[in-house]
């Protein structure tokens, strides 16, 4: 299309004074069209219809492709040929212009049989397994195209490098979880990579709430929100959810990868010459939502804050802008800087977006994230005001993983949940989440803003498996929070011992390749739960150990004589220190000190452990 605009400007007066950014909201502000089916017209293409040159040539471009142009049709029809050039042969809902498409330097309206295809793909797909991993094409004029040769080509691509995706068939025990069975009922498994990080599938009161709410209202929810599917549960639910973030609205999704991208498509393709700056390890729903909004996106460095400066600096002031990141990145477990992130976005004009779906439930005196974790004091008392957790703009997160249900959400200013609530396609053409899903969901969330043991006791179990996997010299990637990635570097050798892990052992932790992380940084992801008692974390050490010598895996060891990568075994890191400090795990420092002190043989964590699993068990008259 930049060949097609330079050659434009060049003939066209209008083109010629028209600012990129005019062109852009000319071209996704729309109206409807006179039609039964209500689509829409971009004002650009009014323009074009109106135009004595452009008109014109759009009609006799409709004709060649074959639309029919009455001559009270004409504005219908050239509106049909320029959705032809570029490639839609319908008006789209969606806000989102496509970006991979490639530019053809040719011009607008070339003869139809002067355009090159690319090359034949070869006959004989099967005698070449070269060609048949190459995108398979047109091989003549009269040539259909090699749809089955196209699926195969890219899944040898995957099978090649070794990121081909394995799907292993788990079914998790609400009764007995962390225990699962395999593709037989017999067959038990340990599941160590779960991100039910609380165990809240099983709570008794999620559950009862649940069966309540089923036996009332039914499986679905009838339709859209705006249809049929807005009831009590999601009021309740965006209420307590509300709450839980002290903002004053939120709105759910059927999931938090549809709301990042409905929520940054929407707002980067609404606000006028709008900027998205996104962190390097972003997940890929905000990447995909920063994509449809056809926005500028830069990409600043992992929790880089003088890359962020800079970028962010580089921008005119009145130009919007919105700041991406996350709280807690689950693949490598290191923590956004929320705070220094607010500063530089008052100071430069910008939204911030903070991502903390893999730390509600999690982190804070109430579960609502890292952000609340960081004022803990002051949220425990009740005072958010002038908190981090209220200088952030928009908060995403999950029902999905801590809550142990299934749905996203946003969190912000009531205007931002109307606009959003209002124009985003991913809401508006979603069928609402079950009313049991909702009520279950909320009943989590409740529980958990009650009740802080479940994530106290999974911050401990979490120390003690890295504290054993150190002392075995076993390669954790270090971070403050509650991921324990455990460093492999192939591909080949991560899904190796992933395999044995579940085949020989019934241990099912899940192998991590690209694209998930970088080449080269293969890893096994591990999250320990409340259920995951000494028993368990005893055998997962040893197998990993035993795993780590049959395959003669890299330990911390071997990456410090290499010189360190990523954390493990760099002479000059800095120990990670726990987000959730030993006061707020209500670690009494008396008893730390005895411990410490003693020099126990199975560690710190292990021995604290024992020996709170010893008071619990003690009766009241024992203890009194």
């Amino acid at each position: 299309m930049d060949a097609i605009l330079r050659q434009s400007k060049g003939m066209c007066p209008f083109l010629k004074k028209t600012t990129p950014a005019t062109l852009r909201a000319l071209s996704t502000s729309t109206r409807p069209q006179a039609s039964q089916c209500g689509g829409t017209i971009s004002k650009l293409q009014l323009l074009g219809q109106r135009c004595p040159v452009m008109g014109k040539a759009l009609a006799i471009q409709s004709a060649r492709v074959g639309c029919k142009t009455p001559g009270s049709m004409v504005g219908a029809s050239a509106v049909s040929g320029v959705r032809t050039l570029s490639g839609h042969a319908k008006a789209k809902i969606h806000t989102s212009r496509p970006k991979e498409a490639r530019a053809v330097d040719t011009p607008m309206f070339a003869p139809r049989d002067s355009v090159k295809f690319p090359p034949a793909a070869p006959a004989n797909r099967k005698a070449n397994n070269v060609a048949a991993a190459t995108t398979p094409s047109l091989s003549g004029p009269n040539a259909k195209f090699d749809y089955a040769g196209f699926y195969e080509g890219e899944l040898e691509k995957k099978h090649k490098d070794k990121s081909y995706r394995y799907f292993n068939n788990i079914n998790r025990l609400a009764k007995e979880f962390p225990q699962a069975h395999g593709a037989k009922k017999e067959e038990r498994v340990t599941v160590w990579c779960s991100n039910d990080y609380l165990g809240m599938g099983r709570n008794p009161r999620v559950l009862k709430q649940m069966h309540e709410t089923l036996d009332e209202y039914g499986s679905g929810a009838g339709g859209t929100r705006n249809i049929s599917g807005h009831n009590k549960h999601a009021i309740e639910l965006e209420g307590t959810l509300a709450k839980l973030h002290a903002k004053e609205a939120a709105l759910v999704f059927s999931s938090c990868y549809v709301a990042n991208d409905a929520t940054l498509a929407t707002l980067g393709s609404k606000m006028p010459d709008c900027v998205i700056l996104s962190d390097s390890l972003n997940h890929a729903s905000m990447i995909q939502g920063i994509r449809h909004s056809g926005t500028r996106k830069i990409v600043f460095k992992h929790n880089d804050l003088e890359d962020l400066e800079s970028k962010l600096a580089s921008l005119p002031l009145h130009v919007p802008k919105i700041i991406a990141f996350e709280s807690v990145y689950s693949m490598c477990g290191s923590i956004g800087p929320i705070e220094q992130i607010c500063d530089l976005a008052e100071k430069y004009g910008a939204l911030t977006f903070l991502d903390e779906v893999h730390a509600v439930g999690m982190y804070g005196p109430h579960g609502a994230g890292v952000a609340e974790h960081l004022d803990f004091e002051a949220h425990r008392q009740g005072r958010p005001q002038g908190t981090i957790m209220d200088r952030v703009d928009i908060i995403t997160g999950t029902l999905g993983k801590a809550y142990g249900c299934v749905g996203g959400y946003i969190a912000g200013s009531t205007r931002l949940i109307d606009m959003i609530r209002s124009l985003a396609p991913g809401f508006i053409f979603t069928t609402s989440l079950p009313p049991a899903t909702m009520a279950g969901a909320r009943a989590a969330i409740e529980y958990q803003m009650e009740y802080k043991g479940d994530r106290r006791l999974q911050q401990l179990h979490t120390r003690a498996v890295k504290e054993a996997l150190d002392a075995r010299d076993i390669p954790v990637i270090p971070n403050p929070s509650h991921i324990i990635p455990i460093l492999v570097g192939n591909a080949e050798l991560a899904k190796q011992a992933s395999d044995m892990l579940l085949n020989d052992y019934q241990i099912y932790v899940q192998s991590i390749n690209y694209p998930t992380v970088p080449v080269g940084q293969e890893r096994l992801r591990i999250t320990p739960t409340p259920g995951h008692t000494k028993e368990y974390r005893d055998r997962l050490v040893n197998v990993i150990d035993e795993i780590w010598s049959k395959l003669n895996i890299k330990r911390t060891s071997d990456w410090a004589a290499e010189g360190g990568f990523i954390g493990v075994g760099e002479a000059n890191a800095q120990p990670s220190q726990s987000l959730w400090t030993d006061e707020q795990l209500d670690i009494d420092n008396q008893v730390a000190k005895e411990i410490k002190a003693s020099k126990p043989a199975n560690g710190f964590m292990e021995t604290l452990l024992e020996r709170e699993t010893r008071n619990a068990a003690r009766p009241v008259s024992a203890t009194a």
